[in-house]
């Protein structure tokens, strides 16, 4: 692996933010390359993400060499940015187990270290989560100080303005700091973003809005000029209440291609650490992203019915919109990191005859419940959820596996709940909600690549409520749900047992389990999803209320918190994979 060579190399000479804090100020600037070079090497082979945590080097260095942490208290927001911040505080040495199973979390988590204040994962909690620290010191009598980085395109959520706007009637030792960069995972949208690059222009000329919220505001200053920073840093130690900074930083900053193309290089994969040169594409043909394959499917569609619209907070690339904003922008909209918002839109776009689709990845949508019960499915609005990254989605982990949306959505009237097999399933569906529904849908699909080589086919109806046999056989009956059914499909391959694909968790094909469960007497489910209130859950509710006596074994997400690793390695440790579920249904039979 190549590593920067440089005489007297600081880094691997530091164990703690101590000795950081020992360092000359003249020789943070060699460190900060160190530290560049560090992350590039790693993350090159390692994987991960990249952008974010070259763009705050300098930053990171000057905030622990300025402040005492960890009694000073330093939260990051989302954690995307926070590499060089773990980096510096006691995990060089293991940091090539980032995001790897068992290794240490690509996010901030307060069980990995005392230096991670707060765990985090989803945007816009820091400022309300150092400010529950500040104030938990002042009632304490503790000086400390407390801090939180927040990008420009978090700030801008709701939960941002409401720690602002509470922060601004204390009297808390809290410093929040704007790490401005004009982008998030996507370029920052909105009238804030427009607000902010005024500010940077020199052109605004109302008054500040964080000096209005009752800050103390200071900027804009350069994130890179190390000296302007600590000197800034040191004079806010002395400032009491609420403080400001407004910081001006790359995203990629110190690798070319990262800040050209801050987009792909937010999580490139592998790549060259030398050159900084992604590897060229394989010609080998293979089936599509399921985002992609929203993606185009709701343009083709988009383009024979007027009344759809696309919705996405904050992920146009990583749920593929970006093909819609492209080809028809104006029936497409990027809200910003604002998922309840994105929600009621839709539903108030919903009550003027359009259809929207509002594109939410299942984690995030966690952030909007109130508005899907109350804004939607109490009024009955035929919005149309795409779930994507449904079920495990690998070395993000815990903060990001959507496995809680069956159980959080089936409980909810007047919702249709669907998970689609494969790439045409999926195709189909959208097809079908779009020709008219009288209630809201959620349709949830997996990260990654699907199973279908030939995936644009011709449109066909599905019928609501009604699943499908894909294998008849005897013993056993396994019910599946959703992108589950590939792997169920391979693990009975030589096994005499009947699989059948639901579709449907809400509502259930009624019919089709009242002929199972009269035909077998062992049925198993399976789901990417918590098995706490899930698909299994629901079987088990009507096997109850029909009073069968068959017996009913549920597979899913057991009732805990799953950590990182790759997909494969999640699946097997929960027992879904292919092998541990041929060695179940053997068991059985």
């Amino acid at each position: 692996m190549y590593f920067c060579l440089v005489q007297n190399n600081l880094l691997n000479t530091l164990q703690s933010t101590k000795e950081l804090r020992l360092l000359n100020q003249k020789d943070l600037a060699q460190l900060a390359q160190e530290l560049r070079d560090f992350i590039i090497n790693i993350v090159a082979t390692k994987e991960g993400h990249l952008g974010a945590s070259l763009g705050v080097v300098e930053l990171t260095i000057a905030l622990h060499y300025v402040f005492n942490t960890p009694e000073d208290q330093l939260v990051w927001d989302v954690g995307h940015q926070a590499y060089g911040h773990k980096i510096l505080t006691g995990r060089q040495t293991n940091f090539h187990t980032n995001r790897q199973l068992d290794g240490i979390s690509g996010f901030p988590k307060r069980n990995e270290s005392d230096y991670d204040t707060f765990g985090v994962g989803h945007s816009s909690t820091s400022i309300s989560a150092a400010l529950g620290m500040a104030i938990a010191s002042q009632l304490k009598g503790e000086d400390k100080h407390h801090i939180a980085v927040i990008g420009d395109a978090s700030i801008a959520s709701g939960m941002a303005f409401e720690g602002l706007n509470h922060a601004g009637v204390t009297d808390a030792n809290l410093l929040v700091i704007l790490n401005d960069n004009a982008i998030g995972i996507d370029p920052s949208v909105g009238a804030l973003k427009m607000y902010l690059t005024n500010v940077k222009k020199g052109t605004q000329k109302q008054d500040n809005i964080f000096e209005a919220l009752n800050f103390d505001y200071s900027g804009p200053i350069d994130g890179h000029d190390m000296d302007t920073i600590i000197s800034e840093l040191i004079r806010l130690k002395t400032v009491k209440g609420p403080k400001f900074l407004h910081v001006i930083t790359t995203k990629g900053k110190g690798l070319r291609q990262a800040e050209a193309d801050q987009v792909k290089y937010h999580a490139p994969g592998k790549f060259d650490a030398k050159t900084g040169d992604l590897p060229a594409k394989s010609n080998a043909v293979l089936a599509p992203k399921y985002q992609d394959v929203f993606g185009h499917t709701i343009v083709e569609l988009a383009k024979q019915n007027k009344n759809i619209v696309g919705i996405t907070p904050a992920m146009p690339t990583g749920s593929s919109l970006k093909y819609m904003m492209d080809a028809i922008p104006e029936r497409a909209f990027d809200v910003g990191i604002a998922e309840q918002h994105a929600v009621t839109l839709a539903a108030g776009m919903a009550t003027q005859g359009l259809m929207p689709f509002c594109n939410i990845y299942s984690t995030f949508l966690q952030r909007a419940y109130d508005q899907i019960i109350h804004d939607v499915a109490l009024q009955k609005l035929p919005v149309i959820f795409c779930l994507d990254r449904a079920g495990l989605v690998g070395e993000d982990g815990a903060t990001h596996h959507g496995v809680f949306d069956l159980s959080y959505l089936r409980c909810i009237p007047n919702l249709i709940v669907f998970a689609p097999r494969n790439e045409v399933e999926l195709r189909n569906i959208m097809y079908t909600a779009q020709l008219g529904l009288e209630l809201p849908i959620a349709i949830r699909y997996p990260r990654g690549r699907g199973v279908t080589i030939d995936w644009k086919q011709p449109f066909s109806k599905i019928e609501i409520g009604k699943g499908t046999p894909l294998k008849r056989g005897k013993h056993i009956a396994i019910l599946s749900i959703g992108s589950m059914a590939k792997n169920v499909s391979k693990a009975i391959e030589s096994l005499d047992i009947s699989h059948y694909d639901m579709r449907f968790v809400k509502p259930l094909d009624e019919t089709l389990l009242h002929s199972i469960l009269k035909t077998y007497n062992t049925v198993v489910t399976v789901e990417n999803n918590a098995i706490k209130g899930g698909f299994g859950s629901a079987v088990l509710e009507f096997v109850s209320t029909h009073n069968y006596s068959v017996s009913i074994k549920t597979l899913g997400i057991p009732d805990m918190f799953i950590e990182h690793g790759s997909i494969t390695e999640l699946q097997k440790s929960v027992g879904l994979d292919i092998e541990s579920l041929k060695q179940y249904f053997k068991a059985l039979v």
